[in-house]
């Protein structure tokens, strides 16, 4: 019996032995995804060790993170930002690129002012999201984590591609807004929630007819309170090369709206959730914040909270 024991030890350790050699040999040279670990029969390598595809990974100035808002600095010099182009309705190529949906942006679209550094035009924009209801934004405010992010991307004028802008400490500007779930549907969202069902399967595209950014956002009268800091991609490569606006006017959409995305895949052919990195440390970066309560978020996440739980 002690011998069956002893075998059967031995066996198991070498099958860890064996698992950490292919572990350690896939995450060298695996695609980054957003699994929590690295594992036997794992094809791609997980945001616990990002660092592995791309050192700037491992930076100190990193994103996400979670803001702390009495930590917070109020700068009178971030002054409404000024959307140009974001009126202007267009056919909007939507896409299952195998890590989240995304839409590529037609030309024209144009931020300023804000104390950016320069103009800046949007390229594509993103979301993030969790898992049957649960919270899947990338930032946090106090520690809440909202159902949904949407990550508007822009690069500096002068500059041709994103490979470019990544050269840049401040070459790309990141909009970014939350969502909240809302008891009744987000019609201006409609066109995009429908969609999804095209692109179900990774590669996978749809054309998004007669789209504007202003339809896909708060309006721009409640847009005046952001947060405001330097930061990162938040997929591989993690350039530090973001200013990142992040602002308190949420986004509402209702419980079915936020499913129909849970129902996309990865490359793998399972579910797309839980498409977010988690928080990454600040250090010692200043957050600033526009104007007003920078508490505002919190308080709106309470109340609804509460009304929800009254339904």
């Amino acid at each position: 019996m002690q011998t069956d024991v002893k075998w059967v030890s031995t066996m198991q350790l070498t099958w860890v032995l064996i698992c950490f050699a292919l572990s350690v040999k896939t995450v060298s040279a695996a695609e980054w995804c957003y699994q929590s670990q690295v594992s036997c029969n794992s094809t791609c390598s997980g945001p616990d060790v990002w660092q592995t595809v791309s050192q700037q990974c491992g930076g100190r100035s990193q994103s996400p993170v979670n803001i702390v808002t009495r930590k917070t600095f109020k700068d009178e010099r971030l002054t409404p930002l000024q959307f140009n182009g974001y009126q202007e309705a267009s056919n909007v190529h939507l896409m299952n690129n195998g890590h989240t949906v995304q839409l590529d942006l037609p030309p024209g679209i144009v931020i300023s002012g804000g104390h950016l550094a320069a103009n800046y035009k949007a390229i594509q924009l993103h979301l993030h999201w969790g898992k049957d209801g649960s919270p899947g934004s990338e930032h946090t405010i106090d520690g809440e984590q909202f159902p949904m992010e949407m990550h508007i991307v822009h690069i500096k004028e002068d500059y041709s591609s994103l490979s470019q802008a990544v050269m840049d400490p401040s070459g790309i500007a990141v909009l970014g807004f939350f969502f909240q779930e809302s008891l009744s549907e987000n019609k201006k969202y409609a066109p995009l929630v429908d969609a999804l069902k095209q692109i179900i399967k990774p590669s996978s595209n749809a054309t998004l007819p007669g789209v504007s950014l202003e339809m896909l956002i708060p309006p721009q009268s409640s847009l005046k309170k952001y947060f405001r800091y330097d930061g990162s991609l938040t997929t591989p490569n993690c350039a530090e090369a973001v200013v990142w606006t992040l602002f308190e006017s949420t986004i509402p959409l209702s419980w079915s709206q936020l499913s129909a995305f849970w129902q996309l895949q990865f490359p793998e052919e399972t579910e797309m959730i839980q498409t977010y990195r988690p928080v990454q440390p600040l250090n010692d970066r200043p957050v600033f914040y526009s104007e007003g309560n920078a508490a505002l978020v919190s308080w709106v996440l309470l109340v609804m909270s509460l009304l929800l739980s009254t339904v």
